[in-house]
């Protein structure tokens, strides 16, 4: 048991994540650009040179953080609208479940706003292109889901008859343009924050 946990702590898979959430950290508190990547092997407790057996480049590790993101958004939101019924308030919950994070989730959603132009053009690194396309493939799918919360309840005449393409990037843009200035140590907290976003989300709809 002991052995196991050991093995656990120190492997590679324990390390990138440590690396990873050291970057989460630092892109979200001073920026990428203002982010050595010395910086990052000194927090983990690496040399710099072993950073690169984990990500190819501070940028892999950026689109990293931006796909995984991604990843447990949409994971969130199919979470919180699990067996549930009523049109609005699949969408109450599901906006609600954008808000339900920890510190350092909050700052990887800023993180992921703050760069999304990095999804646009194709990269030249391998790695980093793979990680792109992931983060591409993501935000379609999410999409796709919010937008079939937002047909179904058309369909079902609980919100008004519109073009769920573009209804979805709106309710999406004022969802997620909170992590531009939501700061922990502001006026708000996330949970007043929640409750004016998930109003304003079903105002748009209905």
């Amino acid at each position: 048991m002991t052995a196991d946990t050991s093995t656990r702590i120190d492997g590679p898979r324990s390390k990138r994540m440590k690396v990873l959430d050291a970057a989460v950290d630092n892109f979200g508190k001073v920026g990428f650009e203002h982010t050595k990547w010395a910086t990052i092997a000194d927090e983990v407790g690496i040399g710099q040179t072993a950073l690169y057996h984990y990500f190819e480049s501070k940028v892999h590790c950026l689109l990293t953080i931006m796909s995984t993101e991604l990843e447990r958004s949409l994971e969130r939101a199919q979470t919180a609208v699990e067996e549930l019924g009523d049109h609005e308030e699949i969408l109450r919950a599901a906006v609600a479940s954008a808000f339900q994070v920890t510190p350092r989730e909050a700052l990887q959603a800023r993180i992921l706003l703050s760069h999304q132009d990095l999804l646009v053009a194709r990269r030249t690194s391998q790695q980093e292109e793979v990680e792109r396309l992931r983060a591409r493939e993501l935000v379609r799918e999410i999409e796709r889901e919010w937008a079939g919360y937002l047909r179904r309840g058309m369909d079902a005449g609980a919100f008004l008859d519109r073009d769920e393409t573009v209804l979805v990037r709106l309710v999406l843009g004022l969802l997620n343009s909170v992590w531009r200035w939501y700061r922990p140590d502001g006026p708000l907290t996330l949970a007043q924050i929640s409750d004016a976003v998930v109003e304003g989300c079903v105002r748009l709809v209905k």
